[in-house]
């Protein structure tokens, strides 16, 4: 597929995204931007957070990752389902009651100013991690396909995504956002069953003889036994359940969509239906990626075990080479598929792209406006309030800038193991903060609490990087999160107030 067609496709589908922008956006202000008028459709919510949820990272990582680790990303899935119902049930209410525009303004009331700051800026830097590990990697997809053999540097198509996504964020924000997401969210599970579709008639097998040979080449395996092991079922249910509360129920991005609906019980509805959706749509990821496998198999590709650095490292030739991981998804598409195959993969993969960076971007420009520089509390006019907000806004675009080229300097070839085991370090200060208030009644010290946050993680990774000097044969997982918030419950609950 030649790539000026890609290009021309992404060009179109972009301007598709700022003819809806435009539409949504019309008399936006700042209350538009930050929380939707609190007027949003729950229904139109719950199914644009399945593109914020997933990302590219699920689109791309999720199916190659079946070949290391089989279909054991289920476990972990099934814990999101529990998070969700906790953060439905637990959390939304207390952010109505107290009518919040910042879920962090709850940190606040209940502890104190520098309580409220230091969640903030836990947040602020998980999302900013967490999205542009997104972000890069569907850049790096669109470099390595499409704009390397276009002669295009990689700081020049970064910089262009983001400009586009500027574009369409800078005046509607959340309002723009939950239709933007919407749609986005079509294309890329549209994407994904005309993908599956077109390998299981390629191979030609049905859903149940597919399984079969997925079963044969040990690719269906979900539950790890092995109590030892990091992906120890238990260990992996518990971590997906407070992943989600973390990085949905305690983060600005995904709460202030849900914020955005008018009533509470219709933000429920929103928060649960997302869980089973989700449980639904990851399973489909999954079994795209035994797929990929076959499809790949079927082409003359096969598995390979090399030492790299002393270290065994699998590989999964194709026509000489590596195509294992996170990169099956785009060779097997891309250059082994018919045309029509590889257009609709690109705008999958930037569906899947927009939505966790434009929700990211303006989430961040809301925590830093309204939590680090108070702007509601100051007595601007409102001219004065939005030229502020859109400063910001781009201050936040420069530094995801920053990010992902920092992240291509690292260059993993896992990006969602690497963006949960990011989660574990940054999000469970958080955790810890919200349990203490939530749990208990005592108050603290404020002054000290950011002390508190700074040393829980610093902790969590010296327990990580000795644990095989302190527990053996035991060995720590995603569950790292629940240890780091566990740290920073106990270290508040050192510091309260007798």
């Amino acid at each position: 597929m030649s790539p000026f067609i890609l290009l021309s496709i992404i060009v179109i589908y972009f301007a598709l995204l700022l003819w809806v922008a435009y539409k949504t956006g019309k008399g936006s202000d700042n209350e538009s931007f930050f929380i939707g008028n609190r007027k949003s459709n729950w229904m139109l919510v719950a199914f644009g957070m399945i593109g914020t949820s997933l990302s590219g990272v699920t689109f791309v990582s999720v199916p190659g990752a079946v070949g290391k680790d089989s279909f054991a990303y289920l476990q972990i899935t099934l814990g999101y389902l529990i998070g969700y119902i906790v953060v439905a049930y637990v959390l939304l209410p207390l952010y109505y009651r107290l009518k919040l525009t910042s879920i962090y303004g709850y940190l606040q009331q209940r502890m104190g100013q520098l309580s409220y700051k230091s969640g903030a800026w836990i947040f602020i830097v998980s999302r900013l991690v967490g999205a542009t590990a997104r972000l890069y990697l569907v850049v790096n997809i669109l470099q390595v396909t499409i704009l390397d053999s276009l002669g295009v540097p990689f700081i020049v198509t970064t910089l262009i995504i983001l400009a586009m996504i500027i574009l369409y964020t800078y005046e509607g924000g959340v309002k723009t956002i939950v239709w933007t997401d919407t749609l986005q969210t079509s294309c890329m599970l549209l994407g994904l069953i005309i993908c599956t579709v077109y390998m299981l008639n390629h191979l030609d097998l049905s859903v149940g003889q597919s399984l079969t040979a997925m079963s044969d080449k040990g690719y269906t395996k979900i539950f790890d036994l092995n109590f030892n092991s990091p992906g120890f079922f238990i260990k992996q249910i518990l971590a997906g359940a407070f992943i989600t509360i973390t990085m949905t129920g305690i983060d600005q991005e995904m709460m202030q969509k849900s914020l955005s609906v008018t009533k509470l019980k219709d933000s429920q509805k929103n928060m649960v239906t997302l869980g089973f959706i989700l449980l639904g749509v990851i399973s489909l990821f999954l079994y795209m990626g035994g797929l990929l496998y076959l499809f790949g198999e079927s082409q003359g590709a096969h598995f390979t075990e090399i030492i790299k650095d002393g270290i065994p490292k699998k590989e999964f030739l194709l026509q000489g080479k590596d195509i294992f991981g996170d990169k099956i998804f785009p060779e097997v598409a891309l250059n082994h598929m018919p045309g029509f195959i590889s257009i609709i993969f690109i705008i999958a993969l930037i569906s899947a792209l927009f939505p966790s960076a434009d929700g990211a971007m303006t989430a961040l420009t809301s925590s830093l406006c309204i939590d680090i520089f108070g702007m509601k509390d100051k007595p601007w006019d409102t001219k004065k309030k939005e030229k502020f907000r859109k400063n910001v806004h781009l201050i936040v675009a420069l530094s995801f800038l920053i990010m992902v080229v920092i992240f291509k300097i690292i260059n993993d070839n896992s990006m969602i193991g690497l963006i949960l085991k990011l989660a574990g370090f940054t999000y469970g200060p958080l955790l810890g903060l919200f349990a203490f208030g939530i749990f208990t009644k005592y108050k603290v010290e404020d002054r000290l609490v950011p002390y508190v946050c700074i040393a829980a993680p610093i902790m969590s990774y010296f327990i990580d990087k000795y644990q095989v000097d302190m527990f053996g044969d035991f060995k720590i997982g995603l569950e790292l999160l629940i240890i780091n918030g566990l740290l920073t419950f106990f270290g508040l609950w050192l510091i309260r107030k007798k």
